[in-house]
């Protein structure tokens, strides 16, 4: 070998050994973001956070624990000054940045979610006001009689969608994603309702300068949305600005962050048909540009397309898009837990548990929440079922229904919100955050035991929901854990034809996300790479998705129904056939769209 071709082959083991590293560091990266956006290990930091929280609360450490949470924090900007206890910039600046993202979430679900399809979305809506107004009546009747504590029938009506979800996806594919589509949506209805209650019931006396200040900002910040300013600083820089004249007019500070995110674009200014015409383009350009006997960092052509490449295909997602996807591991790992350990204290230390519970707020709170909520919800879509406004989701019964209803009583991080803000009494306070954790508790595990009998009756019948997406449609919810979990499962599916008509009916669904039935008991529809394959064919019968729009079936049930076949191939609505076997087809799934 000459000096030449060794110093060649250097150079290629270099680059593979670069080429390697980076694909491993990719793959621990991608691990790190599957973690922070997994809503079932977020719940499980809040919660350790609240228990903490009581256990310091009720210890010798209390005094301490309070002292850190006062200490005061602030900025100097010439002469103007703004100093805040550390417990009020976690409740004033941090969930601004909690409910920014909020505001985020609801703007995709209102342009390319579950809020799009008036009809899809119509019966969790109405279920949310159901939810509000149940909670309000309850709590009003242990309250309307005292005037300090009437003002808290605010609290028990929003529904925490981090625990509510998290909790959901314990059960994975056990459920039907009808359900999970139904609480998610409910969840971000019930925020908005939430939202406008903290806005108009629960701020100061207004100032109109500074309210004529946030209306001259939001001027600003929807003509650079008009004007197309795609850049996330200029946003952020204004928001600022925003957040500042909002917390001076009286009006609660975190109602800035949903003003904000309803002006930052939710479009791209790149054309996608365009950019893929470039991009094949620009790569082609750099290939024939590539030389492998010279090191990277003279590869001036080569680098320079990859850069140009990597900017434009950022500037390709939506800068509301890359702004949730930055927030999410933020506020779920960082802020709401800490929102958890610093307002969670309820202290039983100097006073006996009955004397907290023997209150009017607690029991407004405690039966607002684990009453209140599931007979709102259940009540006014039974309604709404029953006038034929709406029906039940694909695949979902009305066991499933009060299953969710029931965990929509799980109201943590915005009921805690609403009781700091309805009490200038610290007791009413610790009455109703004692409330709010019983009550929590009580919901979730209520909740998440009626499902999983439900589930386990399923699984007996062989019934497994699986779900899949296009990359496009997996958003930051308890659901991409459900969609991970079951592509374990989809990969195994060997059949070419299947595979095709899964793929057709992911891109034939204008949301990027498809319901497919497939029917099982072909041996040539799994590979038989691993030795539990055969359980898995025994166990599956519907690979289950969000229902799209213009999506038919010939189904002989009831709307929402499970369905009444006896076919022992596909369990789930798929007709009444009494066939015994899948299919008379052995080669590929029947897959209805």
């Amino acid at each position: 070998m000459t000096a030449s071709d060794d110093t060649t082959s250097s150079r290629s083991s270099a680059k593979s050994v670069y080429i390697d590293e980076a694909q491993v560091n990719q793959a621990r990266f991608q691990s790190i973001l599957n973690f922070t956006y997994s809503s079932t290990k977020a719940a499980a930091l809040m919660l350790i956070a609240a228990v903490l929280a009581l256990i310091v609360a009720n210890s010798g450490a209390y005094h301490e624990f309070l002292e850190f949470w006062e200490s005061s924090f602030g900025i100097i900007v010439g002469t103007a000054h703004l100093s805040l206890p550390l417990a009020e910039i976690i409740n004033d600046i941090f969930m601004a940045v909690f409910f920014l993202l909020v505001g985020l979430e609801i703007k995709y679900e209102m342009t390319a979610g579950d809020l799009v399809n008036v009809n899809q979305a119509l019966l969790p809506i109405i279920a949310a006001f159901g939810g509000v107004f149940a909670p309000i009546v309850i709590y009003s009747i242990f309250n309307i009689h005292f005037a300090d504590t009437a003002h808290g029938w605010g609290i028990p009506t929003a529904t925490d969608i981090a625990f509510a979800l998290g909790i959901l996806a314990l059960l994975g594919n056990r459920v039907p994603n009808g359900v999970r589509v139904f609480l998610s949506t409910l969840a971000v209805a019930d925020d908005i309702i939430a939202i406008l209650v903290i806005a108009l019931f629960y701020g100061q006396t207004p100032s109109f300068m500074w309210l004529g200040g946030v209306a001259l900002i939001m001027v600003v910040l929807v003509l650079m949305n008009r004007f197309h300013v795609y850049s996330l600083v200029p946003y952020l820089l204004v928001g600022v600005a925003l957040w500042y004249c909002v917390f001076m007019s009286g009006v609660h500070s975190t109602i800035a962050g949903v003003l904000l995110a309803f002006t930052i674009p939710a479009s791209s200014h790149i054309n996608l048909g365009r950019f893929s015409i470039w991009s094949r383009s620009a790569t082609e350009k750099a290939q024939k540009e590539y030389d492998p006997s010279l090191p990277v960092s003279a590869q001036e052509v080569y680098l320079k397309t990859v850069s140009s490449l990597s900017d434009v295909a950022r500037k390709v997602v939506p800068p509301a898009t890359r702004l949730e996807h930055t927030l999410y591991p933020w506020v779920y790992f960082f802020i709401l837990p800490l929102f958890a350990l610093t307002n969670a204290d309820v202290s039983l230390l100097g006073s006996s548990f009955g004397e907290l519970v023997a209150n009017p707020v607690f029991f407004g709170v405690f039966f607002g929440l684990l009453l209140g909520k599931p007979l709102g919800i259940l009540l006014f879509s039974f309604l709404v079922i029953k006038t034929k406004i709406a029906r039940l989701p694909e695949n979902t019964s009305w066991m499933h229904m009060i299953g969710a209803g029931i965990l929509g009583g799980v109201g943590f991080t915005m009921a805690i919100f609403v009781a700091n803000l309805a009490f200038p009494d610290a007791a009413h306070v610790v009455n109703a955050k004692l409330a709010i954790l019983l009550a929590s508790a009580t919901a979730g595990i209520v909740g998440f035991l009626f499902l999983a009998i439900r589930a386990r009756a399923d699984q007996k019948r062989g019934v497994a929901y699986l779900s899949t997406a296009s990359n496009a449609a997996a958003h930051q919810t308890a659901h991409s854990e459900t969609i991970e979990h079951s592509k374990e499962l989809l990969d195994k599916i060997s059949s070419p034809l299947a595979r095709q008509e899964i793929e057709a009916a992911q891109r034939d669904s204008s949301s990027g996300v498809t319901e497919v039935v497939v029917e099982l008991g072909s041996d040539q529809l799994f590979g038989t790479d691993s030795a539990d394959t055969t359980n898995e064919v025994d166990e599956l019968r519907n690979i289950v998705e969000m229902d799209a729009p213009g999506n038919t079936r010939n189904n002989a049930d009831a709307p929402g129904s499970m369905g009444a076949s006896n076919n022992k191939g596909c369990a789930g609505k798929t007709g009444a056939s009494d066939n015994k076997g899948a299919s008379d087809n052995t080669d590929s799934p029947h897959t209805h769209r």
